[in-house]
């Protein structure tokens, strides 16, 4: 599949002329903080939807997460604001399942089930297609602003017609970019403000808001080990499952290389998460920041 171009446009504040504003939510800390700002009039004007592209694939602690978002959402704005949750359909982890199985099986109406790549490390020393960020979450997302805007499919929609507000943070800005169709408006507000990921934790912390944990697929390969780590204690049965999913990516039939979800290659249930200061090396050695999604 050919890289998809960005056709729409980025902008440095609102957009003049939207008919639609719109917050991406991942749940996470970055577009946690812009719910929280956007409620307290510190960024504006006020968005139109806040909508969640749910893989189904979420840990359990994100979507209680939206669910506390939603519910303030809906009361600090009388339920002015529409909070919108959209998904392909089916999760990957099932797509995974059925291609371990020996098949992609076909979908209800009778088509066949293409396989959506990830991100997968592969023992070559390779990387799998980043398939599943823009069919999982942006084309859900494209679809409901669509909906939203009052146009069908294929239906041709004025450029300009939504501004979509991104949580990328500065830590991150190379994720930034122009919108994928020509109607949306890419907006970042933290870079804007010039956040960091690390200024969000502290917005949120100072105004007395929960911190929530990276937003990311169970399985997702961008984890370091300290996010590893917190999930094998903290949501054992979510690791359980990415124990699962790492064995059955490389014990699916036909694949040119072995694929694995931890960066050194080798079964997830095997990696040494271990820290610094359990190995004795002190601690000084800081673990980077992955990211994924949106």
């Amino acid at each position: 599949m050919a890289a998809r171009k960005r056709l729409g446009g980025w902008s440095w504040g609102p957009v003049k002329g939207a008919k639609l504003r719109v917050l991406s939510l991942g749940a996470g800390i970055q577009s946690s903080t812009l719910v929280h700002m956007m409620l307290a009039r510190v960024i504006g004007p006020m968005p139109d939807a806040v909508i969640m592209a749910d893989t189904g694939d979420e840990l359990p602690a994100t979507l209680r997460h939206f669910d506390y978002l939603e519910g303030e959402i809906t009361r600090r704005t009388n339920g002015q604001v529409k909070v919108l949750r959209v998904s392909k359909g089916e999760r990957l982890s099932d797509s995974i399942r059925r291609r371990a199985a020996g098949g992609n099986g076909v979908r209800r109406d009778g088509t066949p089930n293409r396989f959506v790549s990830a991100p997968f490390f592969t023992e070559n020393g390779g990387q799998g297609r980043r398939q599943c960020t823009r069919e999982y979450k942006i084309e859900p997302l494209e679809r409901m602003q669509r909906e939203l805007l009052g146009y069908k499919s294929r239906q041709r929609i004025p450029p300009g017609s939504a501004e979509v507000w991104i949580g990328i943070s500065t830590d991150e800005v190379v994720r930034a970019g122009a919108a994928f169709t020509r109607w949306t408006v890419n907006r970042y507000p933290l870079l804007e403000m010039r956040m960091s990921r690390g200024d969000c934790i502290e917005w949120l912390k100072r105004h007395g808001y929960p911190v929530p944990p990276k937003s990311a697929c169970i399985f997702c390969p961008y984890r370091t080990n300290a996010e590893w780590r917190w999930l094998r204690d903290n949501d054992p049965d979510s690791f359980a499952d990415a124990v699962e999913i790492d064995r059955l990516i490389r014990d699916t039939p036909g694949k040119k290389h072995r694929e694995f979800l931890h960066a050194d290659r080798v079964p997830l249930g095997d990696v040494d998460l271990s820290t610094a200061e359990e190995r004795g090396q002190g601690s000084f050695l800081n673990e980077c920041e992955g990211f994924c999604g949106l």
